[in-house]
């Protein structure tokens, strides 16, 4: 009898821990940090896959016959421009996929020496390199993960772990494992991890992170709840208290496809200066190789190994390729034909407020053309255009204007280009602020149940202060007659009027007309 207490006690004893757990969290206002010290990146927004979603996922892995021009003619829909890098990644990535449809279809081979197309992208900002890939995941319907390689850290404890990026994926792909693991995994600004000291030493910590980052570009497990991450293991317990089964550990990476990018910026100099002294004798280079983008696409491992890489690190990034830097035409081009242009945002934007944009072609030529001065890619359009357009956005919303024609004129000089459609406009201000007068009047009874009316030489001076100032009628009439609930409620239970046309005095002089009523009222309710 003894020994079957004993034994229902220990069988408690789990749940019991659990349930103290719970009342732990519920009880303490603690917030906890996985890594101390540590800003960890938040992963990419997403919505927790169901087992539908997800069993389709697997379905399409599992299924995968997309072919590289396939791929590439999907990518031409948002991305403009970078025919090479299209034609690698596409091949890459079918290569990939390829790979993991057979494992899957024999288990066998997944334990047979394969080496990964991770790739390397080289290119200047803004020119696509994430956006690349992030609709190239979208297409093939697996998780995608991004994260900077400066957030990281060799221990982890004062910076991102390596492997907190993995984990990442799993959280993004609605913390399945079993979908994670086909994932794709970016990691931008990686040249960082390669910055020498001033008198050339290497960065001990960025060396660091290469060794860790090659490990999980090649094959190995990653435990799917840290060490350090507190909340994890509670909430790992909880799950094996509900489900009665331990939940699964660690996920492999020997599926995952790695994608590392940066900028290099002085890398163009180092491949130019190998290849003149390669030259000697032969002359200068053509001046078509002056450009920095053709000099990234002749980049070789000890070029690589020069600028600060580990050669181990190199070597688990077999596919390279450079990214050009986009021209002008490229730049109007996104403009016009990417699927997701920034011009299509804002146009959705001015039509929110009721009006139509309308960018003339020659408005387009001279938005590319300050955007390519900003020498950041694709993301200087969106500085143009927001420079360009935010005070009509401002502006344009309060008054009658209801289209807006952009020419190239008016992205030279928009401040004037507003002033001449406002000028256009004037004669219908007025008749504007007067209906907000009258809507504020209707505000006015509906909340208040007292009906108020403003006589015409009110409503003149409203319109008149209204446009002297620039605040909007709603903000001077409730900031004058903000305590008129107040007063004329006194004024209708000691008269019963309960309606009011209120003079000139009473937006000019508001709260001593309002006074005067008050006190009259009260002795007209004596009288």
């Amino acid at each position: 009898m003894s020994e079957k207490t004993d034994s229902t006690e220990d069988k408690q004893k789990p749940r019991d821990l659990a349930d103290q757990l719970r009342e732990m969290l519920a009880n303490a206002n603690i917030s906890f940090v996985s890594n101390p010290g540590a800003q960890t990146p938040a992963p990419e927004p997403t919505v927790p896959a169901d087992e539908d979603e997800e069993n389709e996922a697997l379905r399409r892995i599992r299924e995968f016959s997309l072919r590289p021009r396939e791929i590439r003619d999907y990518l031409d829909r948002f991305v403009i421009s970078q025919d090479e890098a299209k034609k690698v990644l596409s091949v890459a990535i079918c290569d990939h996929y390829n790979r993991v449809r057979q494992c899957l279809e024999t288990p066998s081979l997944a334990d047979a020496e394969y080496a990964k197309h991770n790739v390397l992208l080289l290119g200047p900002t803004g020119v696509g390199k994430t956006y690349l890939m992030r609709c190239a995941a979208k297409l093939i319907g697996v998780p995608f993960v991004k994260a900077d390689a400066t957030k990281f850290s060799e221990t982890g404890y004062v910076g991102y772990d390596v492997e907190d990026i993995v984990r990442d994926l799993v959280r993004v792909a609605g913390d399945s494992p079993d979908l994670a693991q086909y994932g794709i995994v970016y990691v931008d600004e990686v040249d960082k991890l390669a910055s020498r000291g001033s008198e050339g030493v290497r960065d001990v910590s960025g060396r660091g992170v290469q060794v860790n980052l090659l490990k999980l570009m090649e094959d190995t497990e990653v435990k799917l709840v840290s060490q350090t991450d507190m909340i994890g293991q509670m909430q790992a317990v909880f799950a094996m208290q509900s489900s009665g089964e331990p939940p699964k550990r660690t996920i492999r990476t020997g599926h995952m496809l790695f994608i590392v990018s940066g900028a290099f910026d002085k890398l163009p100099e180092m491949v130019k200066r190998r290849l003149g002294e390669q030259q000697i004798g032969f002359g200068h280079a053509p001046a078509a190789q002056d450009d920095e983008t053709y000099y990234l696409s002749k980049v070789e491992t000890r070029d690589l190994v020069d600028y600060g890489f580990e050669p181990e690190f190199v070597g688990r990034l077999p596919v390279r390729v450079g990214l050009q830097e986009l021209s002008v035409e490229d730049l109007e081009a996104i403009l016009l034909d990417a699927e997701d242009s920034v011009l299509r945002q804002y146009v959705s934007d001015f039509s929110g407020y009721g009006i139509k944009l309308d960018i003339r072609p020659d408005a387009v030529h001279e938005i590319a053309v300050q955007a390519n001065r900003e020498k950041t890619g694709a993301r200087g359009l969106m500085t143009v255009m927001e420079r360009l357009l935010r005070e009509f956005k401002f502006e344009l919303p309060s008054t009658r204007v209801r289209e807006l024609v952009i020419d190239a004129a008016t992205v030279q000089d928009p401040a004037a280009a507003l002033q001449r459609v406002l000028a256009e406009k004037e004669h219908e201000q007025d008749e504007l602020l007067r209906e907000e007068v009258e809507a504020f009047c209707r505000r006015f009874r509906e909340a208040h149940a007292l009906a108020i009316a403003f006589a015409p030489e009110t409503v003149d001076a409203i319109v008149q202060t209204s446009r002297s100032t620039g605040k909007t009628v709603r903000a001077l009439c409730e900031d004058r007659f903000r305590d008129y609930e107040f007063g004329l409620g006194l004024v209708a239970r000691s008269t019963g009027q309960e309606t009011f046309v209120l003079p000139v005095e009473a937006f000019t002089e508001a709260d001593a007309y309002l006074s005067r009523m008050v006190t009259a009222s009260y002795g007209e309710s004596k009288a």
